[in-house]
């Protein structure tokens, strides 16, 4: 299973690609898309810079599969909103090229690859580095995005041997925020 991780961002969105065979996972390749060239008001611009490089990284690496981090509530909410529309171009790239896509939190990404949900950037990194055998650290966005893709890589893996065992299997596609509601 070849899995597209997207770290959304409306200056830089980071994407990682990994190979996941069971649970051995090799590194593909990761990088960012920046939206610098495009004026700073010109917020139609930059989501179009970020839909076309995501189609291009889609077209290129051709994952199976797609994870995507899920935008949390800043304390500005012009600045929530943004982000949101940068995911938005972000996801639409990704299903107009027919991809499944998954969504996680970061806390459930930091979990995942560091084991606390807390981690500082730096952590993330190091920790990517570590389980991809990657000859020194991605840059942060990189790593995020390659942080989704193993975390995917890890929920596929664990729902394969569950749905495996028997049974039905309902993979919800959104995250529990707090005090327990879900969206």
């Amino acid at each position: 299973m070849r899995i597209l991780g997207i770290d959304p961002g409306l200056q830089t969105t980071g994407f990682g690609v990994i190979e996941a065979d069971g649970p051995h996972l090799s590194y593909v390749a990761s990088g960012t898309i920046r939206t610098k060239d495009a004026a700073r008001g010109d917020l139609p611009g930059r989501l179009k810079i970020i839909f076309e490089g995501v189609r291009e990284v889609q077209s290129r690496y051709a994952p199976t599969c797609a994870a995507v981090e899920i935008v949390f509530v800043n304390v500005n909410p012009q600045s929530t909103l943004l982000l949101g529309q940068a995911r938005g171009a972000a996801l639409a790239a990704l299903v107009s090229g027919d991809l499944p896509v998954s969504e996680y939190t970061a806390l459930q990404m930091k979990k995942a690859i560091v084991g606390n949900g807390h981690a500082r950037k730096e952590q993330v990194q190091h920790m990517v580095m570590r389980l991809l055998c990657l000859p020194s650290p991605p840059g942060p966005d990189a790593a995020d995005a390659l942080g989704i893709a193993i975390a995917h890589a890890h929920a596929g893996t664990s729902l394969a041997a569950m749905a495996s065992a028997g049974g039905e299997l309902e993979r919800r596609a959104h995250a529990l925020y707090r005090k327990g509601r879900a969206y």
